[in-house]
């Protein structure tokens, strides 16, 4: 994997509603010398970029096409409907998809959920951007559903949410063409997922590289010199015991003698002594009676 020869940047598309920012902080204090530009692309447009090579990575909403992109999805919103704040949908901590039935749920041309069957009934013509659909439910047309993101992107004072709980919602995911995983791809996947700097999956920075090789050449030196000196020490102390082993055999083998000399001798002397005590005994006179 190499980076791309022309571009001294890293380069971040991604979608309303996203929020990259924790990210790119971390990735300024890894990465000092190379800047992420960040490029803010509609759900539509992110994926032109990749294609097109205008950017090296996204942060977009599933799904893609896996047969071009790889994707690691981060994160599931709760998705949420956005209506007026005098509305009855707001006496509620949530809502279902029943409870707006009666009601009109606009559809913006760039909607992100993926209905099979939009609940409620249809407006007579669906608003361009989400932006224009806020607008229409401000001005008491009908009810938006949308992820939390981009309720609260759009907010407004006028306006609230509330969360839905039975509908489909939007998974965020980091994206990037399969065919271009570059280092520094490689390096902001490691970012989005929490590694730290110094993970054995991480790619180190020149000088952390030079600095380890440093330190295992150092480890390496000292080992090998240290290794050779205890050997060397171990050695001579090692000969020492013998000899003084050789000396406590000589000195067992003198005791050993001593031993035996001893015994012997004081074996005979009681022998000796026993030997002269019977006769002794022997010589001496008898009273008469």
């Amino acid at each position: 994997m190499t980076d791309s020869a022309d571009s001294p940047t890293f380069r971040l598309a991604y979608v309303p509603g996203v929020m990259p920012a924790k990210w790119v902080r971390v990735w300024g204090e890894r990465h000092p010398d190379t800047p992420l530009t960040l490029l803010q692309a509609t759900a539509a447009e992110a994926p032109v970029l990749l294609r097109d090579g205008s950017a090296d990575a996204a942060l977009v909403r599933l799904p893609v096409d896996r047969t071009v992109f790889s994707a690691i999805p981060l994160y599931t919103e709760t998705t949420v409907v956005v209506a007026p704040k005098d509305h009855l949908v707001t006496a509620a901590d949530e809502v279902t998809l029943d409870d707006l039935a009666d009601e009109v749920v606009l559809h913006p041309l760039d909607d992100v959920l993926g209905w099979d069957r939009l609940p409620g009934e249809p407006a007579f013509e669906r608003p361009a951007t989400t932006a224009d659909a806020i607008e229409l439910v401000a001005a008491g047309i009908g009810v938006l559903i949308v992820p939390q993101s981009l309720a609260r992107l759009h907010h407004r004072r006028d306006l609230t949410f509330r969360p839905l709980t039975d509908a489909p919602q939007s998974g965020v995911a980091l994206s990037w063409p399969e065919e271009a995983t570059t280092d520094l791809v490689e390096d902001f996947i490691g970012i989005v997922r929490g590694r730290t700097v110094n993970s054995t999956r991480g790619r180190a920075r020149p000088e952390q590289a030079d600095d380890r090789r440093d330190a295992k050449s150092g480890g390496k030196a000292g080992g090998k010199t240290g290794g050779k000196a205890s050997a060397k020490t171990s050695g001579g102390s090692g000969g020492g015991g013998k000899s003084t082993g050789g000396g406590a055999r000589s000195g067992g083998g003198s005791r050993s003698g001593g031993t035996r000399s001893g015994g012997a001798a004081r074996g005979r002397s009681g022998g000796s002594g026993g030997s002269g005590g019977g006769r002794g005994g022997s010589g001496r006179p008898r009273r008469r009676s």
